[in-house]
């Protein structure tokens, strides 16, 4: 019963995801949208980072070196139905004045090849192949929603490749709310891609769908050298793997325990797709974290407050 559920509720999610959610993702064309470089950064590493490829464990990856600072790296994994092309470049140009920042496609997904799996482990052995790959014994891990899951999977089973971790929309396996997804989702059928981004990623009042409007255009500045759309098979698999974290996991935070590299947790108080009580459980057993609970922000909320998170972050791997 409880694989067949799993399995309705996927479908339900991959319906929507292919008509709204995954639009948002895969819509942003090469027209003339004007560039706009974040206030302070004076680099636009995001718009002008070349991709380049290694193979790993049998797959060929895509990815963009972001900077040219030494020490050691910052890897960003992505969200569910996004590639390396969704990032906000106020986050990612921002971080790379200081660090080198590696953006990337799961397998499957965008330029990268082979075949997306369906379950966070699978993808985060996949994701350290990668790392491997490209000569790096220890890294900081960055992850965004389904990139925060994998994360911590990372981290819980290769311990010594993890220098340090930042978790932004996050939550435990077995988060609270989560598996209410394919609802929230279904509940945008019929809004355009912008509103979609809009309703999922931030809050309801003025200032944060202002806010959002503005992260949106961002989002899509990058012109040349685009990421290919996701295919509906990989929306599948990521669909799956999302809703198989929300599993109930009764070891979940205890598990997380052992984890002893430093955390940074940034959430939205207004997270609709995965609450803010699950960051703040999170927090509390992860023995060397720090939350920051942004106010009047949803679950991109770092892309709201990037300014703000850019700083918090940079501070954070600096120490």
């Amino acid at each position: 019963m409880k694989n067949r559920r799993l399995i309705q509720l996927m479908k339900s999610a991959v319906a929507v995801l292919l008509l709204g959610l995954g639009i948002v993702f895969v819509s942003c064309k090469k027209d003339s949208i004007p560039v706009k470089t974040p206030v302070g950064v004076t680099t636009d590493h995001h718009q002008t980072a070349v991709t380049q490829f290694v193979t790993a464990g049998g797959t060929k990856f895509a990815y963009r070196v972001l900077g040219d600072k030494p020490g050691i790296p910052l890897v960003m994994l992505s969200p569910l139905g996004s590639s390396m092309d969704d990032w906000d470049p106020a986050i990612t140009n921002g971080l790379a004045q200081k660090y080198k920042v590696i953006i990337f496609d799961i397998q499957g997904v965008g330029t990268s090849g082979g075949t997306t799996p369906d379950n966070i482990p699978d993808m985060a052995k996949g994701i350290a192949s990668f790392i491997k790959a490209l000569g790096y014994s220890k890294v900081n891990l960055m992850g965004f929603s389904m990139g925060s899951f994998i994360s911590q999977q990372i981290v819980l089973t290769e311990p010594g490749l993890v220098n340090k971790i930042i978790l932004t929309g996050t939550g435990p396996k077995g988060s609270q709310g989560l598996s209410n997804l394919p609802n929230i989702l279904a509940s945008a059928a019929g809004l355009s891609p912008e509103q979609v981004f809009l309703a999922s990623f931030f809050a309801s009042s003025a200032a944060s769908q202002s806010a959002g409007k503005s992260a949106y255009e961002r989002v899509q500045e990058r012109q040349v050298d685009r990421d290919t759309p996701l295919s509906g098979e990989s929306f599948t698999a990521e669909v799956k793997a999302v809703l198989g974290w929300a599993q109930p996991y009764p070891d979940a935070l205890k598990e997380l325990q052992s984890v002893t590299q430093p955390v940074l947790i940034a959430q939205g108080q207004e997270d609709i797709l995965v609450p803010v009580v699950n960051a703040i459980n999170m927090s509390k057993s992860l023995p060397n974290a720090r939350l920051t609970v942004y106010p009047d922000a949803g679950h991109a909320a770092f892309f709201q407050y990037h300014d703000d998170f850019v700083q918090k972050a940079i501070e954070f791997l600096g120490k």
